[in-house]
């Protein structure tokens, strides 16, 4: 298990979506991917598309602007 992290900040919707898709497919199952937004949309979409392709999220949250989100390759 390797953790990477994605720069998505100041994109808007869907780039963080789209990114975060994009990255997952480098990854290998059991991986750690920390997405870094700051389109609050991100923190409904990017879940949202990780249940539909059987991601785990580990963690969000929202501080100073930034959203964080935990995901675990599936």
């Amino acid at each position: 298990m390797s953790e990477y992290e994605l720069n998505a900040r100041r994109l808007l919707c869907p780039l963080p979506v789209i990114r975060t898709q994009n990255k997952i497919k480098e990854l290998k199952t059991g991986d750690i991917l920390t997405v870094i937004c700051t389109d609050p949309g991100a923190l409904n979409d990017v879940p949202a598309w990780c249940r539909i392709n059987q991601h785990e999220i580990l963690h969000s949250e929202s501080s100073d602007g930034e959203i964080f989100i935990r995901i675990k390759v599936c």
